[in-house]
């Protein structure tokens, strides 16, 4: 597992970017739930963790295709595929992430072994 960091390292209502392959996006919403989605909007290269967050959705800072962060389904067009989920634990504070072992769906011309996400 993954080991994020402190849970009050992520205020309640926002996300953060984390450096995996590829980036991956940790939530922390106004209820005290955790979630973790891909981090890279599948429709075109934009972070999540730089979205607005409202309950469970998420929306893309760019085009504002929204995701639902405990399905990764998109809840809202230009976006088409869902964005993958990774299992969370919080332990004695700590935010743990399983990393899914699905493919990513990236959006078009980006690939894993693009600079922006190694």
């Amino acid at each position: 597992m993954l080991e994020v960091g402190p849970l009050t390292a992520i205020p309640a209502g926002e996300g953060l970017r984390v450096d995996a392959s590829p980036p991956i996006a940790v939530f922390h919403t106004d209820d005290g739930a955790v979630y973790a989605i891909d981090d890279t909007c599948t429709h075109q290269d934009a972070s999540l963790a730089d979205g607005w967050l409202e309950g469970c959705l998420v929306e893309c800072p760019l085009h504002a295709s929204c995701f639902d962060l405990r399905t990764g389904a998109v809840d809202q067009p230009p976006a088409k595929r869902p964005v993958r989920t990774h299992r969370v634990e919080v332990v004695d504070g700590v935010i743990f992430v399983e990393l899914s072992t699905d493919a990513p769906n990236l959006p078009p011309g980006v690939t894993l072994g693009d600079p922006v996400h190694d």
